[in-house]
């Protein structure tokens, strides 16, 4: 029986699988071992060997014990640190016994459930409550403290200013004060049985591989196995040589001793697996916490990689974490297609080819997709198989870290575009059925399943999954340095019908009530608790279509916590239009969807971001131009209507999205100077289950690249859109006009197809009109002065006509228009977008 995952056949392991309900959950500590203390050079090495075993054996008589310890169901539960990691357990397999804890978690759950009785919005959110209350841990105060290593998370506030700041929340004050109850009491309970969020975020030290001076140890949670074994190039994939033991809450572990000679039992860039007997048969799986995974040549499956170099290859960071700019400019780039060669790029070059250019053109973020590793290349990073571990395609960690610190240097932040609302469904590689059940990391069931993604649903409520997912976004922020994220589908995550043909109008029920996945919307307030406690310069922007009140405030106040949305609707409403002739656009329609957001929430504008750009879909660049982009962009040739239009409208669409759409702006590379061609990644022909067969491309690289070259050919007209990205990035730079508290639109002239905003000391002329232009035109201004030019698209610099005169200078009078106390007469050139500036005033708004 075989799956098929977007063109790649894998196996399929049986279906039939046995629920562990008695051990949903490890409710352990996080505390441990240091990972990689220090640093201090480069490895470029990776380690793509081809197995030396079969996968596909058959049972084995396995050594090691099944039997459990259970804690007695009169005790408190308490265990020693010796007994819950390394001790031999006390035996009982008495079904009873184990019956005996489900009633144990029951009666822990009635003591400590003391909630006000609220509306609960989300049935599934009762049963979580029951299934993932903590049992009593190892960990004291005193051994949390010692390891917090200096770094502190503030304690929940009342989560009450959300009120003040939009009094119609009142009336969803039942959901809203039971959203921040759950999350307070999950905050306490970290407390309580973890020490603290801080020491909980750090899961990484416990579980996968750590080293110590003695040894290698190796944990994973995986209730579901009945046994399980280390196994890989250290111990010739002998199953019966490194066989596990499992404490009560399904953790399985085993210690390597050094060797003789002080080396550790398991080189580094040895290929590693465990090999599992579970409910669904033998499984050999990657461990859900590998730091480095890598498909061998000719191989489907991926290997997880034991990574430690040694101290003299380890990559040292040298350059200090840029501060968080006041305003966003994001160049969101994708490292495997940054090549203008038809090939997978790597760090390497992304760092010494790719980050000098974002500079130059004035980004001062870039944002990195496609970094979790993922089995199958053309899912464009969106389906994680190994959440720890950079994607190999690209080189090692250490060229990854390599890649960071060179955008630090340039003075760039680095955010990462992580992924959590869903995970690769592949049960090779990745996290589905890694216990050989459906609901160790994932909601069971059709709940577990996004129908459109293909992809499995990770369980929010549950204690261990709260454990991998914070820890995980702490990893990436303490081992490779990235300054914050962008978190992938929370739209998704915050909704059980995860925004699948659902119109959001706004009613504030739409948001608050038996369709909101509580959990989710909990774990993004940890999440964000969490990333802004321990580094307060860092970003976080969340992709959310929905428009949820409350998103982008703080967590003490009782929001969600993340810096930016990603406005989304703006893009949708750019396409929305370019299939529509020049005289049906409305300039009130292009304001509003603009300007729609909420009052000191804020985002990321973008007019097209990758989406936009993928094979299926059009770039606005090809919307506008179509074919005419192949014949008619070389200088030296005539243009057409077409092309001048298209040029006109793009330069346009980017300025006003810019100067009018967030407090923070995004560019998917390629699209600053209209990329020529969609992303189409190498694939292969899919098979569908129902046996129809969709073609590929041949697995052809050419489409998966970025033509560079095109934008800076000054030769070819692409090369002035380029020039005119550059020009907004640096207008921005100087004159902060994006995080100004001053904005005033001040018309939108739907006969004169006129656009006229204030933004700080900026005043913005769009004239939309397809063939009209207007001398004497008079536009309302709040400051008096002088004006002078600052930009204009119709410079020939930017691919435009040249109309208007740089040096002339522009002087107010008195007199209310517009609703303005000033104003000033201009001319405006049909398809342009001026931008003024007060030369007198403040340069900063």
């Amino acid at each position: 029986m075989v799956s098929t995952l977007s063109g790649i056949r894998f196996p399929l392991l049986p279906s039939a699988y046995t629920s562990h309900t008695s051990f949903n959950g490890d409710r352990r500590t996080s505390g441990g071992l240091s990972l990689f203390l220090s640093n201090t050079s480069f490895s470029r090495k990776i380690f793509a060997g081809k197995s030396s075993y079969d996968s596909d054996l058959p049972s084995l008589a396995v050594a090691a014990s099944k039997k459990i310890l259970v804690p007695d169901s009169q005790s408190d539960g308490s265990l020693s640190l010796t007994e819950q990691l390394g001790a031999t357990s006390t035996v009982s397999e008495d079904p009873q016994v184990i019956e005996d804890v489900d009633n144990v978690a029951m009666e822990d759950e009635e003591k400590l459930e003391d909630a006000p009785s609220l509306v609960v919005d989300n049935v599934d959110d009762a049963e979580a409550k029951v299934e993932d209350v903590p049992h009593p841990l190892e960990v004291t105060a005193s051994t949390a403290t010692s390891k917090a290593k200096g770094k502190t998370i503030p304690s929940p506030g009342n989560g009450q200013k959300i009120y003040e700041i939009d009094p119609l929340l009142v009336r969803h004050r039942d959901h809203l004060d039971y959203r921040y109850g759950q999350y307070k009491r999950l905050r306490e309970e970290i407390d309580k049985y973890e020490g603290s969020l801080e020491v909980f975020s750090r899961g990484y030290e416990k579980f996968g591989f750590t080293r110590s001076a003695e040894g290698i140890t190796y944990r994973e949670w995986a209730p579901g196995a009945k046994s399980a074994s280390l196994i890989g190039d250290f111990n010739n994939w002998n199953t019966n040589a490194d066989v596990m033991t499992r404490n009560e809450f399904g953790v399985w572990e085993i210690f390597l001793p050094n060797n003789a000679d002080g080396s550790p039992s398991i080189p580094h860039g040895s290929r590693v697996k465990i090999r599992m007997d579970t409910p669904s048969g033998i499984k050999d799986s990657i461990s859900a916490w590998i730091k480095f995974s890598v498909q061998a040549p000719g191989e489907i499956p991926y290997n997880g990689i034991y990574y430690d170099p040694p101290e003299e290859e380890k990559y040292v960071f040298q350059h200090s974490q840029p501060m968080r700019p006041k305003s966003l400019r994001i160049y969101e780039a994708h490292v495997g297609m940054s090549s203008t060669e038809p090939k997978i790029n790597t760090y390497a070059e992304f760092r010494d080819d790719v980050l000098p250019r974002i500079k130059k053109l004035g980004y001062n973020a870039v944002q990195l997709m496609a970094i979790q590793e993922h089995s199958y290349y053309a899912s464009f990073g969106y389906h994680v198989t190994n959440f720890f571990a950079p994607s190999s395609r690209c080189g090692t960690p250490d060229d990854l870290k390599s890649l960071i610190d060179k955008a630090h240097e340039l003075g760039l932040l680095v955010l990462m575009d992580i992924v959590h609302s869903h995970a690769s469904n592949n049960t090779l590689d990745g996290l589905n059925m890694f216990d050989g059940t459906d609901s160790h990391y994932f909601h069971s069931g059709s709940r577990g399943y996004h129908w459109m993604w293909d992809s499995r649903l990770f369980n929010y409520g549950s204690w261990e999954v709260l454990r991998y997912l914070l820890s995980n976004a702490r990893w990436w922020l303490e081992e490779y340095k990235f300054d914050g994220f962008r978190f992938d589908g929370v739209t998704s995550m915050m909704y059980t019908h995860h925004g699948l043909q659902v119109a959001f109008t706004g009613n504030y029920s739409e948001y608050f009530g038996l369709a909101t996945d509580v959990d989710a919307v909990t774990y993004l307030m940890l999440v964000n608790d969490l990333i802004h406690g321990l580094y307060p310069e860092a970003v976080t922007v969340g992709e959310d279509v929905s428009g949820m009140p409350t998103f982008c405030v703080a967590v003490n106040d009782g929001g969600v916590g993340f810096d930016y949305r990603l406005q989304m609707a703006i893009a949708d409403k750019w396409i929305e239009l370019l299939q529509k002739r020049d005289e049906e656009w409305k300039m009130g329609d292009i304001v509003f969807t603009l300007t729609n957001r909420r009052w000191r929430e804020n985002c990321v504008a973008y007019a097209e971001s990758h989406d936009q750009a993928l094979v299926g879909d059009k770039t606005i660049a090809f919307w506008l131009m179509d074919k005419d982009m192949y014949d008619f962009m070389a200088l030296d040739r005539p243009s057409t209507p077409r092309i001048d239009r298209g040029i006109a409208l793009h330069k346009m669409i980017r300025l006003i999205t810019m100067g009018l759409g967030g407090e923070g702006y995004l560019n998917f590379m390629g699209n600053e100077f209209g990329h020529p061609e969609w992303i189409d990644f190498p694939r292969g022909a899919q098979h569908l289950p129902s046996g129809k067969i969709v073609p590929g491309n041949n697995n052809s690289f050419d489409k998966c690249r970025r033509r560079f070259d095109l934008g800076d050919a000054d030769y070819l007209r692409y090369h002035g859109m380029q020039e005119f990205d550059r020009a907004m990035q640096h207008l921005e730079e100087t004159y902060g006009f994006m995080t100004s508290e001053h904005q005033y639109i001040s018309r939108k002239d739907e006969g004169d197809r006129i656009i006229v905003f204030e933004r700080g000391d900026l005043v913005f002329v769009f004239n939309f009109h397809w063939r009209k232009s207007y001398s004497d035109y008079r536009i309302g201004c709040l400051k008096p002065g002088k004006y002078k030019i600052v930009l204009d698209s119709d410079e020939k610099l930017f691919g435009g006509f040249d109309r208007l005169d740089h040096s002339a200078e522009y002087f107010t009078t008195d007199g209310w228009f517009d609703d303005r106390p000033h104003s000033f007469l201009l001319y405006a050139p049909c398809r342009t977008a001026v931008v003024y500036a007060l030369v007198d005033g403040p340069k900063k708004g």
